[in-house]
């Protein structure tokens, strides 16, 4: 690895960039991902930052049960990212559906069947402790040594 790798995946690693997208929830796990930005745990402090627009995240939150509204939706969120991007299923809506998962509801869980989810924070709603090690836990698998293996 030579050292502007090394200097990249040490900003990386402290720079993580996060945007936001909900397809349906119940607002619990919206509560618990505002949780994180509240100065309980001010995610700041671990180099997370929020971002509106997802041209400028690193990775994706989905929180909310998955309908066929969202199919073109949440690909064109997803598209927009730049790589290297990852996203994480916040809660059991986008995992399994939870309670509106039932036979004949419009809900189409898991939401990793419509974009690619490299980690997931079950819960109904999940704490913001968790949400924040799944975050941090995507730095090393994901973001480190991008480049290096893109070659």
């Amino acid at each position: 690895m030579n050292l502007l790798q090394r200097i990249k995946d040490l900003v990386r690693s402290r720079s993580i960039h996060v945007s936001y997208v909900d397809v349906g929830s119940c607002n619990g796990c919206d509560i618990e991902v505002l949780a994180c930005l509240a100065p309980r745990y001010d995610i700041e402090q671990y180099g997370i930052y929020v971002h509106n627009n997802p041209r400028e995240a690193d990775v994706l939150l989905v929180v909310g049960a998955f309908t066929p509204g969202w199919e073109e939706k949440l690909g064109s969120v997803w598209d927009k990212i730049p790589e290297p991007k990852a996203a994480i299923a916040i809660g059991n809506c986008p995992i399994s559906g939870c309670v509106f998962g039932r036979r004949g509801s419009y809900v189409d869980p898991p939401v990793s069947k419509h974009i690619p989810i490299a980690a997931e924070v079950p819960g109904c709603p999940p704490r913001p402790t968790e949400i924040l090690a799944a975050i941090l836990s995507l730095r090393d698998t994901v973001f480190k040594g991008w480049e290096a293996r893109q070659r």
